[in-house]
């Protein structure tokens, strides 16, 4: 039978564990909502922006440019593909959504209902920007990437975020474990140890 004050130990351990998660989780949570991004920070996985940027940097992004730049390094996730992509804009392309004859119509009269006068300035409702991507160590543009029958991003539907800063090499840890099982299980025995030796002292 467990001593009591072991008990006690294993449960302030675990609700240590659970603050420490729950901290985690708020954080990651304000960083969505300040940077405007699901993921406001990211690991670079692969070598297609050699030299600008290695493999394990941490990036950071932000996501509340209405508007991306030629130039801009972006990551982005197409549907149907989990991992998220780093790659540079290469070219963009503003498309204008203007209202119909009909809603035109609707809008004058009401304009005159409302005694203002009408503008043609009304016609245009918004629009979006389609942008064409490439890796900087890539020989050809990341149409090959996109999603099926896809020949553009989607500002608005397919950019995570605009990269804004980075530290070097810091996340490579993270491609060590996904990469390598057995690494990912001896550091899943050495918190499990860790764990014990602790509920002994």
């Amino acid at each position: 039978m467990m001593h009591p004050r072991q008990l006690r130990q294993q449960i302030h351990q675990g609700l240590n564990f659970g603050l420490v998660l729950a901290s985690a989780f708020m954080f990651w949570k304000f960083l969505s909502v300040l940077t405007s991004s699901e993921s406001p920070v990211v690991v670079v996985l692969s070598g297609s922006m050699e030299p600008a940027f290695q493999r394990g940097d941490v990036l950071f992004l932000y996501n509340r440019d209405n508007y991306v730049d030629v130039g801009d390094i972006v990551v982005y996730q197409v549907k149907d593909k989990s991992i998220p992509i780093v790659h540079r804009v290469m070219n963009e392309h503003h498309i204008e959504y203007t209202t119909s004859a009909q809603q035109q119509q609707q809008q004058q009269q009401q304009a005159k209902s409302s005694g203002s006068e009408y503008s043609p300035l009304v016609h245009t409702s918004g629009g979006k920007q389609l942008l064409l991507t490439k890796g900087d160590n890539n020989p050809v543009n990341d149409l090959g990437l996109y999603g099926r029958n896809q020949g553009y991003l989607n500002r608005d539907d397919d950019i995570l975020g605009v990269v804004k800063g980075y530290v070097p090499f810091v996340g490579y840890i993270t491609i060590l474990i996904t990469e390598n099982v057995y690494l990912k299980y001896a550091m899943i025995g050495f918190m499990a140890i860790s764990a014990l030796l602790s509920n002994e002292e």
